[in-house]
This record gives structure tokens, C-alpha cells and sequence, in this order.
């Protein structure tokens, strides 16, 4: 070992030289990479390089025979075998799909309170409500709606009552047709109803009722609202409502025509949605008769409230009795 590390030495000495002449470039290689940096290749003409033997023109891409126009072919066949079939009696196994469609369907019974609010104006400090109660499933419902408002210390002004059967048309929109009662202003009025309500385009919740007396007046509401959220918490909540009557009710002191126009806007925190407090702002316009009298009565004003919101998606789910069906290959 003594006498190999002498000459592993020398020989590392000796070849170092090599390695590091071996990096060098030539004086050659050098001279022609100089020479090609100097060239002027912006005044060099590529068009007139021809290379013999080559057929450029062999080389043109094809001229492409898919067209970017939409097609008009059938869409393929609706899929109407079930691989369970191949092994299990096909009757039977149309009987559990038909039975799991029905288990699959539930109701729900809900009570909703939109609006339970104190107000204060100029003609005083007034209450006013607006909620309902349902039971049904998605397609359909009974609905029990009702509204209201008075002023504190005195009898209510309006008390409405309306029961009717919801009945889904599309995704968007719902139909309405049942009665309502009016309770106040006296004398009360019995109506039917036939409406419609749902999600216009744009997120604006719209509502449409025509209702007919039973004393043969007809009248028309019209609502609409638009929910916008602020934050995660604050949802502010402009909304418009319309009464409009086709003739005059002496009885009700009611002039054809605009009985009462209704704009204002809700803010409401929503940080607990079962429970939700707002305030809000509102003005009103009235047009009546008083009696027989041809004489219009008109009265507008500006209302500030508070009051507590209770939240849509508090529901009380009531399914079918569950039931079990076992599909044996047997």
C-alpha cells in the first residue's frame, strides 16, 4: 500500500494538464466561432437558398374535412334496460324501483313568519305581521297565509286570512287557488283566490293574485321583492306592493282603480337564520271614498320599523312509514 500511493500521485499530476488543455478551445474552433458572431444575417436573402433534389410542394398540409358547424343528429336512445333485469324477475324489479320512488317522496310541515314588526310615523306607533303555515311536499301544498297591521291601542286596520292549494307548475313558479277572508275593515268580505308565485329571471321573487268577492267586486294584488345579501350576515331586502281595484265598493270606502301602494326596504342580520331581527323603512299611499261620495281621498307617509324574521329553511320533516322490500332471484 506504501508504494502504490507514489504512483497513483504521479499519475494524477500527469494527467491534469490534459483535462485542462482538453477544456481549451482550439485556436481554430476559436477563429471560426468569431467569425460567424460577425456575420450580418439580417442582410443574408433565405428566399434565394435553394436546396437540389427536395419538392417542397410534396410537403402542403391536407385541407381539413371537419366542418365547425353544429350538427342536427338525433341524440342517442334514452337507456331503458336495468342490469339487475339479467339476473333478478323483471316485474320484481320494477315493483322496488317503484317503491323506492315512493319512500324517496316525504311532506313537511313549516311555519314561517316573515314579518312581525313594531312601526312608528307620524299618524303614531302601529304593529303589523305577515307569516305562514304550510304541510305538503315539494309538488304540492296547503298553504295558510296571514297579514296584517292596526295601530297600538286601537282596533286593526286590515286582517286578511287566506287558505289555498299550492300546486308547483315548473322549477320557478307555483300556483295558487283557494279563499280568503277579511276580517277587517268590516264589513268582512269573503273572496276566491287564484294566484301565482315564484323566482322571476334575475332572483326577483314576484307574486300575482286575482281575487273576486262575494259580493261580486273584483280586486288584484301584485308583489314583488329582491333578496340581496350584504355580507354573510346582513341581507338587505327592498320590496313593492300593489292593491288595485277593477270598481268602486262604497261598502269598503274603496275608489276603482290603486287602492294602495307599498315601497320600502328591509336590513336584516342573519347571523341565527331560525331567528333574524331588522329595521326597516317604508312609505305608503291610500285612495278611498268615504261612503257614497265622488269626492277621492288620498294619504301617503313614511314609516320606520323594527321587529324579528323567521327563517325559510326551518322545516319539520314528516316522512311516509318506512317499508322494506327484499328481491330475492329465487
Amino acid at each position: 500500500m506504501a508504494r502504490l500511493f507514489p504512483i497513483l500521485t504521479s499519475l494524477l499530476l500527469a494527467a491534469s494538464p490534459l483535462a485542462v488543455r482538453a477544456q481549451e478551445p482550439s485556436a481554430a474552433t476559436q477563429q471560426a466561432d468569431d467569425e460567424h458572431a460577425g456575420m450580418d444575417h439580417g442582410a443574408m436573402d433565405h428566399s434565394r437558398m435553394t436546396m437540389p433534389g427536395m419538392d417542397h410542394s410534396a410537403h402542403g398540409m391536407p385541407a381539413s374535412t371537419v366542418s365547425d358547424e353544429p350538427g342536427n343528429a338525433p341524440p342517442p336512445p334514452v337507456p331503458t334496460d336495468f342490469p339487475a333485469q339479467r339476473f333478478f324477475d323483471p316485474d320484481r324489479m320494477a315493483a322496488s324501483r317503484k317503491a323506492m320512488v315512493k319512500e324517496m317522496a316525504f311532506s313537511t310541515f313549516a311555519l314561517q313568519v316573515d314579518q312581525l314588526e313594531f312601526r312608528t310615523g307620524k299618524d303614531g306607533d302601529g304593529f303589523g305581521w305577515e307569516g305562514q303555515a304550510w304541510y305538503g311536499g315539494d309538488i304540492d301544498r296547503i298553504v295558510l297565509d296571514s297579514e296584517g297591521e292596526g295601530t297600538l291601542g286601537e282596533r286593526a286596520e286590515r286582517i286578511e286570512l287566506a287558505a289555498y292549494w299550492r300546486h308547483a307548475l315548473d322549477p320557478w313558479f307555483n300556483l295558487q287557488v283557494g279563499v280568503r277572508q277579511d276580517f277587517r275593515p268590516d264589513p268582512q268580505r269573503t273572496y276566491a283566490l287564484i294566484g301565482i308565485e315564484g323566482l322571476a329571471p334575475y332572483w326577483f321573487e314576484v307574486e300575482g293574485q286575482l281575487l273576486v268577492s262575494d259580493k261580486g267586486d273584483v280586486h288584484a294584488r301584485g308583489k314583488a321583492g329582491y333578496t340581496q345579501r350584504i355580507t354573510q350576515s346582513l341581507v338587505i331586502e327592498p320590496e313593492a306592493e300593489v292593491d288595485f281595484a277593477f270598481q268602486d265598493v262604497p261598502a269598503l270606502n274603496v275608489a276603482a282603480g290603486f287602492e294602495r301602494l307599498e315601497l320600502g326596504a328591509r336590513l336584516r342580520y342573519e347571523r341565527n337564520r331560525s331567528l333574524a331581527p331588522y329595521i326597516g323603512v317604508n312609505w305608503e299611499r291610500r285612495l278611498w271614498r268615504n261612503g257614497g261620495s265622488r269626492t277621492l281621498f288620498r294619504r301617503a307617509g313614511v314609516r320606520r320599523f323594527c321587529g324579528i324574521r323567521r327563517a325559510r329553511d326551518v322545516l319539520i320533516a314528516v316522512p311516509e312509514k318506512p317499508r322494506v322490500q327484499i328481491c330475492r332471484g329465487d
